[in-house]
Formats: C-alpha cells, structure tokens, sequence
C-alpha cells in the first residue's frame, strides 16, 4: 500500500492530555483520534494493529474449541434484573429506555446475555461442557476516564463463558484458558504476570490476572523477591520474541487486592489457648487519653509502637450475602432480593473490624469475606450511634451492637492498647480470648512490600501494573439466579457451574506500546505491526521509483505487508515518519546506493540502530526470510 492511498495524519506535538507513552504515540502516530472524553475511534493504521490482535485471540480461543457467537451490544434489562446487577452495578452501568418505555443495558460485560442464549437451548447433559465467546464492543460509564484506550468509556473485549456438570470440568476449561491466554500475550510480544485475583462484582471462586507493569497502573502486584520480571516499561526491546510470562522462584504473584503473607506473628491454637496464655497479663485497665485519637498520637502519648494497637474500624457493608441471622447486633435486619431469583442479601449492615495498629485493611478482602457489593468506612454520626463514642474511641472490649470481625494479627495480642468505647478513653492490658472474643477471625491485612512470602518467606516487593485478561471460575451466581438447568442421564435436574474468561483488546495494544518503544516512536512486534516493512525512496521518481516499485511488488507476492511511503517529502520527514509508527523494516532506496555494478538498497530492523547495504535483487528474499522468523519466534 502507498501512503498517498492511505490515511496516516502524524503528529509532530505531543497531546497536552496525552499522559502516558501509549496515548501520547497512537495520537501522534495517527492510530486514533479522539471524539469525546473516553471515546476514540481507531484510523486504518490502528485499526490492522488491533485487527491482528484480535485474530491472534480468536485463533487461540478456537485452537482450544471454544465457540465464537455475536450477541447484541444491547441486552433487554429485564435480563440483567434477573441476575441482580441492574441495582447492584451503580452509575457505571448505562441504562437507556427504548420508544416503548423498556429498560436496555449498554453492555458492559455479557454474563447476562450469554447465559440467557444458554439456558434457551440447553436441555441435556449430553450438550455440556460448552464454551462459547464474542470480541464486541462494551460500555462502562467511567467517571475519569483516561490514559486513552487504556482506560476509555468504550472498548472492545473478548468475553469467553463456559457451562459445565461438575467443578473438574470447569477447572479443565479454566486451566485451558490460562494456557491459551499465556501463548495469546506472547503472540502479542508482551511480558505478562499471571496474579492470584479477587473475582469482584463478578462473583465466584477461583480468580486469576493477567497482568502487565506500567508505571501508571492500576493495580499493585506483590511478587516473591526471586520475580524474574523484566522491567521494561519506558525501554525498546531489541528482540520481541522470548517468554511472555514472567516467573519468580516459588512462583508467587498476587494482585494487593488477594495478596496474603507469612505470618510475622504466632497464632494460639483455640480461643481457650488464648485464654490461657492471658493469664500472666495484668487485668483490663481504663486509662485517660484526652484528645488522643489516632494510632500515631497514641504512640507519642504512651511512648510505644503501633504494634502494641488494636486498630478497631467501623465499617458499613452494601447487599451481604453472608448469613448474619445469628450475628451480634444483627437480629433485626431484614434480607430481600435484588432480582426473584437473586440470593438474599442485607441491603445494609455495619461491622467492627479490627487490626494490629501497624497494618491497614483490605477493603477488597472484606468485602469477599462479607459476599458484599461494597464495603466502605461508616459516617461519623453511624461511628458514634455504634460505638458510643465519638470517632477515635472504638474498641472491640464490650462491643456488642454489631458483629466484630477480628484479623488474624489480632489473635496474638495478649497485652495490648484497644480504644475504650468512651470520649478520651483507652483500655491497657487487652488481651485476646480474654477480654473480647470476636464473631470471626480472617485474614483482612493489607499486604505491602516487605512483608514475607507465604510460600517460601522471601522478602515481597511491589510493581503497579494493567490487567489485560482475567480468568473466574463463577460457579452458580449466573446460572442459579437465571434459572439455568439440564437433566443428568436419570431425568433428575440440576444446574451448571460457570466460568468466565476476558481480555481487554484495546489494552492489550495499547500495553505493546507501553512495552516496546524509544524516544523516537513505536517499536511493534512483528505479529501486530500495521505493515512488516516500509520502503522510504529517497525520491519517488526514476531508477528509484523502478527500485521501490520492484520490491513492494516482490514482498507483495511473498505475502510480506509493505507500506511504500511515495509522498514527495525530504528526507528526514518520511524518515521520522517510518520511526514513529514503528514498522519492524525500514528499506531505504536512493540514487547513491542503486548506481554501479551491483545495485544496493539500505535495510534497517525497527529495533536495532545500525543499516546495512543488501543487493537490490536480494533485498525482497532476505526481508521474506527476517519477517518469517520473527513471526515464527512469536507465534510458535
């Protein structure tokens, strides 16, 4: 293809709401443009980059029988009130109305859609397992949209559902997806972590990430300090072919959101046992602290480490499905459904969660703890009706008017500070067991660099990353709530377990660019580039244009994309050009290298900063041979 007979309006100004590489380099080498906040539409360079990514997936997801189907953008809400998400998705879900007053959903995610085709069509066992996907666009009503696609209103995803009779199957399917998803991102020459992962508003058990390093990241990954992980974010990479998945020595990665730790603290055996070891602690004593509220004045006014603390937070809880019957301080609350056939939940309910006074908790853990839609500190006025006491004051000693969560730091603190349920008030000499016994005992710390790995005890260590793919296993949220069932070979009904399988396609580019750039522009994998090579004449005209000409067209028969840049440019523009939008091959056809005996054009990889001189009739056979093994390397 010519540029004259294509569309590539290139930047020479960098965006000036162009944050990060990837946005600053699609704007600039025109692989989009904008049309509102978090909407962007792909111009024909962008758009052969992501159509190659996305036949990439649809090649692996096929590889591994999986089933491609279109379903609408558009789903009924009446589909999505049956699941209990049209009130549990809030403001990011776009709900419109058609001209007869009907409830629609701007799909966000396809769960719904998916398992209402399935549970028309299945009837028998003998139809499962199945697995079925769609690359097609969603919508989700960001509040702050940014970073370009990597964060954008709407994009393009590759959902993948399967139904199956039993958890093996679902775990078969599941492992075949992690495998397929490592060899996608590898096709697409990127360094990925595979993290251990809440499920989320998605719901479900098992839950894994795929994740890439970015300095803007959304997520923080704490990983074994063995990790192997190139940091290669902001760096070109001289060869895009190698490992897509990085590994560490005990093959530990979790996203902060599931991240667990060895403890750094020893655990009694029983509540009794805790009884027991509190025997030698001197008795409960209430000591004044006027206007000492927060850990760190605390520490000053005692002269002590927040290690010796008892942090007690007030938190309020949104639709738990937990069963709070027998619960303190819960017996009046009153369970209802989001959707018929929806499991109850309380749609509010408040709880005491308390932690060693040097660690935070793990809303995200909480909430996963909790089976709630959200978890979120209590108002001040809610702290206050609870507690007894204004905020800084809570304790977990005497509290019964809501259930107390405890973390499992807690349980080894026989002789510690705890806040008293009263205005400028302290307890000393709390002991667990003892003193307060909670209503559960979990794991809500937040993990942080430093802290050990719970599988070999190495020191962990943090990077931010994206996600790119993220694999559930969904169990029956979906299909227990819509209804779904098939009959086993005795007649007898049941009703499939479900899994869950994404990937983010505008991500995912974006994310190669993130990986594989310099100061001049885009240095494309071969597997994604828009074109494999470009030939830059010097001047389009003459011996020149013959050249220029004779090799497009030889490429062209080799199945070798070619860009030809016959623009009437200098020099230096086509030059900077061909960097910027970082074809993997720079062929350079002038008058100086064509006269003579032997005829020669210059050849340059993307990625590398020296030419060098290839015979005129050589050039299109050593450029087929370079292109076919660098595809290969990927793509084997």
């Amino acid at each position: 293809m010519k540029v004259s007979e294509t569309f590539i309006p290139t930047l020479r100004e960098v965006p000036g709401d162009a944050i990060i590489v990837s946005h600053r380099l699609m704007l600039r080498a025109a692989m989009i443009r904008k049309l509102s906040n978090g909407l962007f539409a792909y111009l024909p360079l962008g758009l052969r980059s992501f159509r190659k990514v996305e036949n990439i997936i649809r090649e692996e997801m096929d590889a591994i029988g999986s089933l491609e189907i279109k379903p609408t953008v558009v789903i009924p809400g009446e589909l999505w009130k049956e699941s209990g998400r049209w009130e549990a998705m809030g403001e990011a879900l776009l709900r419109v109305k058609n001209r007869l007053d009907s409830d629609f959903v701007v799909s966000p995610t396809a769960e719904e859609a998916f398992t209402a085709i399935v549970r028309d069509e299945l009837s028998s066992y003998r139809q499962l397992p199945l697995s079925l996907y769609q690359i097609n666009t969603k919508y989700r009503d960001e509040v702050r949209p940014r970073y370009g696609v990597m964060r954008g209103r709407e994009f393009v995803m590759k959902d993948a559902y399967s139904y199956h009779t039993n958890d093996e199957s679902l775990d078969e399917t599941y492992q075949k997806m992690g495998r397929a998803y490592r060899r996608i991102f590898k096709r697409c020459g990127l360094t990925v972590i595979p993290v251990r992962a809440d499920s989320g508003a998605m719901g479900g058990t098992g839950s894994e990430e795929f994740m890439v390093e970015s300095e803007i990241g959304d997520n923080t990954l704490l990983l074994c300090a063995g990790n192997s992980v190139a940091s290669s974010a902001g760096n070109s990479v001289a060869s895009s072919a190698g490992n897509s998945v990085a590994s560490s020595a005990c093959g530990y990665a979790a996203n902060v959101e599931k991240a667990a730790c060895k403890p750094d603290y020893t655990v009694p055996a029983s509540i009794e046992a805790a009884k027991a070891a509190a025997v030698s602690i001197p008795a409960l004593e209430k000591i004044d602290t006027p206007h000492v509220k927060t850990i760190e004045e605390l520490c000053g006014f005692l002269k002590t480490d927040a290690k010796k603390f008892i942090k007690t937070l007030i938190y309020k809880a949104v639709n738990v499905e937990l069963d709070l019957s027998k619960a303190p301080g819960c017996a009046k609350l009153v369970q209802r459904k989001l959707a018929p056939d929806a499991p109850l939940v309380y749609p509010e309910a408040f709880f005491a969660v308390t932690i060693r006074g040097d660690l935070d908790v793990n809303e995200v853990k909480l909430a996963a703890i909790l089976k709630a839609a959200e978890v979120m500190l209590a108002a001040d006025t809610d702290v206050e009706r609870i507690t007894g006491a204004p905020v800084g004051f809570a304790g977990p000693v005497g509290l019964t008017s809501v259930p107390v969560i405890a973390d499992e730091t807690v349980t080894a603190m026989s002789d510690a500070v705890a806040g008293a349920l009263a205005k400028d008030l302290h307890y000393t000499h709390v002991a667990y067991g003892r003193d307060f016994s909670p209503w559960l005992v979990t794991d809500v710390r937040t993990v942080v660099a430093g802290d050990r790995c719970p599988v070999c005890g190495e020191a962990l260590y943090e990077k931010k990353g994206n996600e790119l793919g993220h694999i559930f296993k969904l169990g029956y949220k979906y299909t227990k709530s819509m209804r779904v069932s098939y009959l086993d070979e005795n007649g007898k009904s049941h009703t499939p377990t479900m899994g869950c399988y994404g990937i983010g396609l505008d991500r995912t580019l974006a994310s190669a660019i993130e990986e594989h750039h310099d100061e001049q522009g885009i240095i494309w994998p071969i597997t994604i580039a828009p074109f494999h090579v470009i030939i830059v004449p010097i001047k389009y005209d003459g011996a020149v244009k013959t050249a220029a000409d004779s090799i497009a067209a030889e490429l062209g028969k080799k199945g070798i994309e070619v860009l030809l840049d016959d623009r009437n440019e200098r020099p230096g523009v086509k030059f900077n050009d061909a960097d910027l939008i970082g074809i993997p091959y720079r062929v350079v056809v002038g008058d100086k290298n064509l006269a003579g005996d032997t005829p020669r054009v210059e050849i340059k990889r993307r990625a590398e900063k020296e030419n060098r001189l290839v015979e005129l009739t050589k050039a299109a056979e050593e450029l087929t041979e370079l292109v076919h093994r660098e595809l290969a390397e990927l793509n084997r």
